[in-house]
């Protein structure tokens, strides 16, 4: 029994990370519990510091309490070895300068560059190559998205695993929206329309043909 809790406390945890503020009622719905289950587990991670709630007042009716994840939350999607990050990359700094971090950023984005273009030119379609990268980058940890938009699509990304260094150095955020034009091609417009290091909780990117922009 305990075992099925922690697994549905697990299951909850990733719906806030990856679908943002959600009521009791739309939590039980997409677990297939009932919503006095989630408002018990959701009063446990309140004592644990792992989930806020908050009432929102609608057109009608009562206020509806919403659930979302605290810093601590998010902490338990955790940057990849954040630590040893911000010490390697601070390291490189003091060692070669600005010139030697963005060489090292330049690096990492040519290696995904020739991941990255096996995949997506593949695609036939602009669909075919948004969901090839939304693929790439699941795999990578970002936890993706794809949503039709008119002329297009976003990439929604509810996880940053490199959160910490695209913290400490912008240069990782401005690579990788690079990487994504690059891949994608001149014939496809990519903008950022969200981003987690400047607080929003995902970051989004418009992605939709350069002739219908």
């Amino acid at each position: 029994m305990k075992q099925s809790e922690d697994k549905t406390i697990e299951r909850l945890l990733y719906l806030l990370k990856s679908r943002g503020d959600q009521t009791a009622v739309s939590l039980a719905e997409s677990v297939g519990t009932t919503p006095v289950a989630v408002r018990q587990h959701m009063e446990k991670l309140l004592e644990q510091g792992l989930v806020a709630g908050e009432d929102r007042r609608e057109s009608v009716g009562r206020p509806k309490k919403y659930w979302k994840l605290t810093e601590k939350g998010h902490s338990r999607f955790p940057d990849r070895h954040s630590d040893l990050t911000t010490e390697l990359l601070g390291s490189i700094e003091d060692i070669y300068g600005e010139e030697g971090l963005e060489r090292l950023i330049s690096a990492r984005e040519k290696r995904a560059f020739e991941l990255y273009r096996k995949k997506v030119s593949a695609q036939p379609t602009l669909q075919g190559k948004v969901q090839a990268l939304a693929d790439l980058r699941e795999r990578e940890g970002y936890m993706t998205e794809v949503e039709p938009c008119d002329n297009g699509y976003f990439l929604h990304e509810n996880h940053c695993p490199i959160c910490v260094a695209a913290t400490k150095c912008q240069g990782f955020c401005r690579s990788e929206l690079n990487l994504f034009r690059d891949v994608l091609g001149k014939q496809v417009n990519v903008v950022r329309e969200s981003h987690i290091v400047s607080g929003a909780r995902r970051c989004t990117y418009r992605i939709v043909e350069a002739s219908q922009v």
